[in-house]
């Protein structure tokens, strides 16, 4: 920050919640042996969108990248719009990882810390559901319609975040590959804040079955434009709160490359991790 703007998203780690996992963790959890805090590298073309910088605002606006997301000319990218948003997107190929895997991940993941912790070992600190999701069901019926509290660090700042989970076609995400649910689907929500009722913007996951595994496109955008609150006296300040709250370059940069990290490492465990879990 530059002492003239005050940073909504961060915040001081809560008592009892740390990084990483404890000695009895280890011990203790059936699926500690995919504990692993040795990350492996980002893809290239993630590594060249973080080189190139900023792209130009209209090749990431959200509605244009819903109805093309599989044939962008800025597959990998980031920018930081006048109005105050940043718009992000990054692809991970994701082998021996199926569309189904990735629903099955974040109906699961959501109910332990630990389970969230093995997702990005160096900047995830706990997870846990506003409400418990209904019982026996699995997969996008997990998931949808749920909200995950979580406390992670993008880059170098801890934010404790509110993702609200929302069918694709909410988005505005309509594929016939996405509703049968087979062959691809796509992990979409709201982005909010947990400290104030305020919703700041927006991500999609699309996973897209290919031999051998999965590719994802992931794409986020957050911002003044998105900035809704909860309540109506949240939702009256918006403008004078999004004054002292717009993204930066930098903010862009760390969102690009947290998500590249953690979905590349994801790929390295959770296969395994699935068949384990359900047989």
């Amino acid at each position: 920050m530059d002492g003239t703007t005050m940073d909504l998203t961060r915040t001081r780690p809560r008592p009892g919640r740390r990084l990483g996992w404890s000695a009895d963790d280890l011990a203790r959890y059936p699926y500690a042996h995919h504990w692993n805090p040795s990350m492996p590298p980002i893809a290239e073309h993630a590594v060249r969108a973080l080189a190139i910088g900023p792209v130009a605002e209209p090749l990431l606006a959200k509605d244009d990248v819903l109805s093309a997301a599989r044939d962008l000319p800025v597959p990998n990218g980031y920018t930081v719009t006048t109005a105050g948003e940043m718009r992000i997107a990054v692809v991970t190929e994701m082998p021996g990882v199926s569309p189904a895997m990735i629903d099955w991940w974040f109906g699961w993941h959501g109910d332990a810390a630990e389970r969230y912790k093995l997702w990005h070992p160096q900047a995830h600190v706990h997870a846990e559901w506003a409400a418990t999701p209904p019982e026996g069901s699995a997969g996008r019926e997990r998931y949808v319609g749920q909200t995950s509290l979580v406390d992670e660090y993008v880059g170098a700042g801890l934010g404790r975040f509110a993702i609200s989970f929302r069918s694709p076609a909410d988005v505005g995400v309509v594929d016939p590959a996405v509703e049968g649910g087979i062959d691809a689907t796509a992990v979409c929500a709201r982005v909010g804040l947990v400290d104030i009722p305020l919703d700041v913007g927006w991500l999609v996951h699309l996973v897209d079955a290919v031999p051998g595994g999965s590719v994802m496109r992931s794409f986020f955008w957050i911002g003044l434009p998105h900035a809704q609150g909860r309540n109506r006296l949240v939702d009256a300040a918006v403008p004078v709160v999004g004054r002292f709250a717009s993204p930066s370059e930098a903010d862009a940069r760390a969102l690009l490359s947290h998500c590249a990290q953690e979905m590349t490492h994801l790929a390295t465990f959770l296969p395994a991790l699935h068949a384990e879990q359900t047989g």
